[in-house]
């Protein structure tokens, strides 16, 4: 039986999570507001799966509250060869426009969707603006802070709704607007050493993305692109829209996420993350996902 929600609106639904509405599409809440349609959803494809998107009038930013499916990739059909694709990061934010090829090896996530009205960002875009390589990429894997934590909040409004909570989610998806154009319009701002290469970009993912031995720094990912420190870091905020310290705090706590669905010891991923302690562990895990890591293990896994 659905559930009520703040002042008994109408457009605000809770979804009892005993009751299927689709075996792939799981709604468990969702927010209708002026510019945007959030839902907080679990999606599942019992096996590997590849499908088109498309949307006319809305940037769909969806950020992966567990980790992404295995091998979640996504290519520009209009835009990229029809080899080439990236993985898709936590934070993602589909152009609307642009069509997409979407793969990935099937599994199970939850994700909160923002289905962002295209002129509440575009209004903040200058009048020059153009999708360039650089903006196609970096809206595959968000690396803004700002936009991740005004997300998160989305996402605790929806789930424990107080009074006020319609009029504070207008507000944030207002502020989500803004900081997605300026992340958008900051990824192409001119760089004497331009960006990385395509080559660069699948060294640095496929050795974080390594479960063996220690988690990689700065240092080693530039030697690994064969550049000095400067260059790299330069370069990677051309290229990704965030700095690599940003992306690789990311990319640890992703990591974690994965690790928490197995029985590994707490302990024991913060050591292999390169934590010093597990309380600083858990710190970062909680700034990162507004939970602790055992409870991450309660809340999060879907059944």
């Amino acid at each position: 039986m659905a559930a009520d929600i703040g002042r008994s609106s109408t457009s605000w639904v809770l979804v009892d999570k005993g009751r299927e509405r689709d075996k792939r599409f799981e709604i468990d809440a969702e927010l209708a507001l002026s510019k945007a349609h959030v839902i907080l959803a679990r999606l599942y494809h019992a096996g590997p799966d590849r499908n088109v998107f498309r949307r006319e009038n809305v940037y769909w930013i969806d950020l992966c509250l567990t980790p992404r499916r295995p091998n979640a990739l996504a290519r520009y059909c209009e835009h990229w060869s029809a080899s080439r694709f990236v993985q898709m990061g936590s934070l993602v934010a589909f152009p609307p426009r642009k069509q997409l090829e979407l793969r990935s090896a099937g599994g199970r996530h939850a994700s909160l969707i923002c289905e962002l009205q295209a002129d509440a960002v575009e209004q903040w875009f200058p009048p020059d603006f153009a999708w360039t390589e650089r903006r196609l990429d970096a809206a595959l894997h968000v690396g803004s802070e700002a936009i991740q934590q005004l997300m998160m909040r989305l996402s605790q409004e929806l789930r424990n709704p107080q009074r006020g909570s319609r009029e504070l989610s207008e507000a944030i998806v207002d502020q989500i607007a803004i900081e997605l154009a300026r992340f958008l319009v900051a990824t192409n701002e001119p760089d004497t050493k331009g960006g990385l290469a395509s080559w660069r970009l699948r060294a640095i993912d496929e050795r974080i993305s390594d479960p063996t031995g220690t988690y990689p720094t700065a240092a080693e990912l530039a030697a690994l692109c064969r550049l000095s420190i400067r260059q790299f870091s330069r370069a990677f905020r051309t290229t990704r829209g965030c700095t690599v310290s940003y992306y690789l705090a990311q990319s640890r706590i992703e990591s974690a996420k994965r690790r928490l669905y197995t029985n590994q010891p707490i302990a024991e991923i913060a050591s292999a993350l390169g934590f010093s302690t597990q309380s600083s562990f858990t710190a970062a895990f909680r700034r990162a996902t507004g939970t602790t890591p055992g409870q991450f293990r309660k809340r999060l896994t879907i059944g």
